[in-house]
């Protein structure tokens, strides 16, 4: 996008100018534009060049750039992309490994991002697309509180698929992220705290009493050597 024209840059014999805090002036000439510009040490910006007459209006041009940079920067920062993530099963999975895969996937949709569930046929399995089909099933429902099914389970050769899109976007997902941190940090003092009262509980108390000194050898001796 290219700049508006500034100051001298405006050529046409009258605008309608609007003020620094969005009053409407009306329509002057542009040469008396400039004029309450400079007067204001402001700069006169044309903001609606199709316009007739073009808008223009009285603003601080240098700061209204920044200004811009750092919402676009902000917006840039805030684009998220959703990812397509992949997880595999075999039509005869065993339940710790079936745990594993959802877990994946869990992790994945709580993500923003999107999976596709992908069944690998082996042999004979092909022809029995119905227990690959119930198999997608029980993921779906597995996972349902954090995504839903957008494409069904469709047979492709060897391999079945379906694809299962997030309930929150990523956007979504990273805000509630970053609203958890801070209890997250919280929590992590308190225990924090509660071991270290608990390592001076546990110490054990050390007398500070201290004993006199003795004013001779015969307070070293055992009590027989004493009577002779």
């Amino acid at each position: 996008m290219s700049e508006p024209r500034i100051n001298e840059r405006i050529r046409v014999p009258e605008v309608r100018l609007v003020g620094p805090q969005g009053e409407q002036v009306g329509i002057v000439r542009v040469e008396d534009a400039m004029r309450l510009a400079a007067e204001a040490d402001l700069d006169l910006v044309e903001v609606a060049p199709r316009a007739k007459p073009p808008v223009c209006k009285l603003m601080d041009f240098g700061k209204w750039k920044y200004e811009a940079a750092v919402k676009a920067r902000e917006s840039r920062k805030n684009q998220t992309t959703t990812t397509l993530k992949e997880v595999r099963f075999r039509l005869k999975i065993d339940d710790h490994d079936y745990e594993t895969k959802v877990g994946h996937a869990r992790r994945f949709l709580s993500a923003g991002d999107k999976v596709k569930a992908m069944i690998q046929f082996r042999g004979r399995e092909q022809q029995r697309p119905e227990m690959g089909v119930r198999l997608l099933q029980r993921f779906a429902a597995d996972v349902e509180d954090l995504g839903s099914v957008e494409s069904a389970p469709r047979q492709d050769g060897r391999h079945m698929v379906m694809v299962v899109g997030p309930l929150k976007t990523k956007a979504e997902a990273k805000k509630e992220e970053a609203a958890q941190a801070p209890a997250e940090k919280d929590e992590q003092k308190s225990q924090g705290s509660r071991r270290q009262r608990r390592t001076q509980e546990q110490k054990p108390e050390v007398s500070t009493e201290k004993k006199p000194l003795s004013n001779s050898m015969a307070d070293y001796l055992p009590d027989e050597l004493k009577n002779l």
